[in-house]
């Protein structure tokens, strides 16, 4: 096997883990390291002998580091051939050495553009240029080049050296050129999608052109099938942190999305239970314990095997109720060591540490079709505050209007056609996914009325308009004081006069919540 013996290198890393110990492995080796900037500093800090890229190249960074590694001295001595001799005397001829690795991670763009209210020109600032530049020429001259592009390929290095005499393998040498054009096309499709999917005044638009680029995660044992393949791609782990349990599922990962993203519509302690994709129940209180007991009334058979969100740190009370039943996932910001020694009983049960915040992490929803796929923006609107118009007769009362936001909430979430019937504190009757938005209604009355809950005096909560007066008599029937819908149906005024008719208060939203 071809190997190449390492004599001079590049280190130049926005992200320094483990960036110190990879480079006394370098020196081990009497390796020269030329580096720039804030990597330098850190070397240097560490007692780590490094040369300035400015003393190779000559000339001094510039334009506050925008400029700093451009030059043939870098360039000339990335995309030498070592074997040719047209390149060797160029080289020789300019007073140019070879460089034989680098080690380079990008600015972090995406890390930046996933910030709330990020600016534009903050944004910009994060485009990495000479990195790329260099990552490019070193994995395209790979032949004579190592070229490392990620912390976590350190240590395969650091033991191909110790195993080779300083040495390593053009197998390898290639594998990570491999990794430098992925993660350079990967780099480039989120600059061009950020900057593509707004205007210069920062509004966002639909970009023009969209490529899907994300490192194969891991092999799922399926997909929502036995017979279906399936993967995971992107991140995610960026976001939970599995503790303990066996590996998850297709379905698993999905309705991890879907409880996390409704947990987070609720500022106060919240418990979400959900069930392919569809909350089964949602409850709030002072406590994060009488917020899961509320949620599981409101659909005990279908919590069983289900996926429990907590917005809060799962304390020792909570825990205990939830180890009353099956659950495949529990998700929340912090396990402390007693409570994750109890629900590791359970040695299949998934427990998910969330690591930071699920909204503001993705601008688009994508879906595929035959020929292409379908682009919208998140749905990360919960209401337009200058659009909520009281139609009734009757305004609703103060707890009517909790009752009506916490279910707003809620139908946000649920498949259309959604019906929710809430209290200000907790959801008495979830319906989705129905053809006809009164078989939504009929079915959250019935799961109310299996698990022993009294629907009198709640709000209900449609996602959508009501066509026709009959889904608010439905609801009305139900025992259902105030309604919230986002109205703009052409029988609205049929639908107001049966309200009136009623004593219902009832509220238009202006903004409807789809879900399909």
């Amino acid at each position: 096997m071809n190997y190449l013996k390492i004599h001079r290198a590049i280190i130049s890393v926005s992200d320094k883990t483990d960036v110190v110990e990879f480079a006394k492995a370098l020196c081990r080796w009497n390796i020269e390291i030329i580096s720039t900037g804030g990597t330098l500093k850190t070397l240097k800090n560490a007692g780590i002998t490094a040369i300035s890229v400015t003393d190779v190249t000559g000339f001094p960074e510039i334009l506050d580091g925008r400029v700093k590694t451009i030059h043939p001295n870098i360039h000339a001595g990335l995309l030498a051939k070592n074997d040719n001799p047209d390149h060797l005397k160029s080289l020789q001829e300019l007073n140019i050495k070879p460089i034989d690795l680098i080690a380079i991670n990008l600015y972090p763009f995406e890390e930046t553009i996933s910030k709330k209210n990020v600016t534009l020109d903050e944004s910009i600032e994060q485009i990495d240029i000479g990195g790329p530049a260099m990552l490019r020429a070193a994995a395209k001259n790979f032949l004579y080049k190592v070229v490392i592009s990620s912390p976590d390929q350190y240590q395969q290095i650091i033991a191909e050296l110790e195993n080779n005499n300083g040495s390593v393998s053009q197998q390898t040498r290639f594998q990570l050129a491999q990794k430098v054009f992925q993660r350079t096309a990967q780099y480039d499709s989120i600059i061009a999608e950020f900057l593509g999917s707004q205007d210069t005044d920062g509004k966002k638009i639909l970009p023009s052109h969209v490529s899907l680029n994300y490192n194969k995660l891991e092999d799922l044992r399926y997909g929502e099938n036995p017979h279906q393949l399936g993967a995971l791609y992107g991140n995610f782990f960026s976001y939970v942190e599995k503790l303990h349990g066996k590996e998850l599922s297709y379905n698993n990962i999905v309705d991890i999305q879907a409880a996390i993203e409704l947990a987070e519509e609720f500022s106060e302690p919240t418990a979400v239970i959900i069930k392919h994709t569809n909350p089964c129940g949602v409850g709030s209180a002072s406590f994060l314990v009488e917020a899961y007991r509320k949620a599981f009334a409101t659909d005990s058979k279908s919590a069983f095997g289900g996926i429990i969100a907590l917005n809060r740190p799962i304390d020792m009370e909570t825990a205990i109720e939830i180890d009353k039943i099956f659950t495949e996932v529990v998700i929340a910001p912090e396990f402390p060591d007693e409570v994750l020694t109890l629900m590791k009983k359970k040695k299949d049960r998934r427990l998910m540490k969330q690591l930071r915040p699920f909204k503001g992490s993705s601008s688009f929803i994508a879906k595929p079709i035959a020929g292409g796929m379908l682009l919208q923006t998140v749905d990360d609107l919960l209401m337009i505050p200058e659009k909520i118009n009281v139609v009734t007769k009757r305004p609703p009362t103060e707890n009517e209007y909790a009752a009506m936001m916490f279910g707003w909430r809620v139908a946000k979430h649920v498949k259309s056609n959604a019906i929710v019937y809430s209290l200000p504190d907790r959801t008495i009757g979830v319906g989705a996914g129905q053809m006809s938005r009164v078989d939504s209604a009929r079915i959250a009355v019935m799961k109310a009325k299996e698990a022993g809950l009294d629907l009198k005096g709640t709000a209900a909560a449609s996602d959508a308009f009501f066509p026709f007066p009959d889904g608010l008599i439905e609801v009305v029937k139900a025992g259902a004081t105030a309604v919230i819908q986002p109205g703009g149906s052409i029988r609205d005024n049929e639908v107001i006069n049966a309200a009136n008719e009623n004593n219902i208060a009832m509220i238009f939203t202006g903004i409807r919540h789809f879900r399909h």
